[in-house]
């Protein structure tokens, strides 16, 4: 569903501004911005695009700040909006967090997800140790 054009404005300037306090490394801050996103989102949150890429950049905001357990769970909010299922970041982040949780089982279900929707390309800026999980599936 789409929201509103000036609804939507809004919560894209929020975010834009959330943006670059992760690029300033303010994560905690950039949490709150983003959560202040979310919170113009209508009820359910999770019919709403704008809710995939609200979730998603709490999930990549947290898990760069190391709260695994929060990155956990806003992406997994993430993969129940609009195409998050198909989404090979959402994939590669989760794997990669439940990876840092220690669940490296479940990790390798979500690794493979994101190789096989984008392929070896979205490893270029990760470390090796997470394709290093499914190196011996593919």
């Amino acid at each position: 569903m789409e929201l509103h054009d000036e609804l939507y404005e809004r919560i894209v300037s929020i975010c834009s501004q959330g943006d670059d306090l992760v690029n300033s490394f303010e994560f905690e801050n950039a949490i709150k911005t983003y959560l202040k996103a979310l919170d113009l989102v209508p009820e359910p949150k999770q019919n709403w695009e704008a809710s995939t890429w609200i979730y998603t950049a709490l999930g990549d905001t947290c898990y760069m700040n190391k709260d695994y357990d929060a990155s956990k769970d806003f992406l997994f909010n993430a993969i129940n909006c609009p195409d998050g299922i198909e989404n090979p970041f959402i994939m590669l982040r989760l794997g990669e967090t439940l990876y840092e949780l220690g669940d490296v089982n479940k990790a390798k279900e979500y690794i493979l997800r994101a190789y096989i929707l984008e392929g070896y390309s979205i490893f270029e800026n990760e470390e090796d140790k997470y394709f290093d999980v499914i190196k011996s599936e593919i």
